[in-house]
């Protein structure tokens, strides 16, 4: 679901991540044409590595058990 708020509303993806500042400046670049697919490349892009902390975050609490 969020990869689909990536590519429709780059901005968006920031905000649901926890990640507030790199929404808004997203939005600002998402509001002309042309920034529309850098938006979205780098909200895909952000989405895949809080993926991966998330990952990792969960092996080392499981690993300190």
């Amino acid at each position: 679901m969020r990869l689909l708020i990536a590519l429709i509303l780059p901005w968006l993806t920031f905000f649901t991540i926890g990640r507030p500042v790199a929404g808004i400046i997203c939005l600002i670049l998402q509001v002309t044409l042309i920034g529309w697919l850098p938006a979205a490349i780098w909200a895909v892009y952000a989405l895949s590595q809080y993926k991966t902390d998330q990952k990792i975050d969960r092996a080392r609490q499981q690993r300190e058990f």
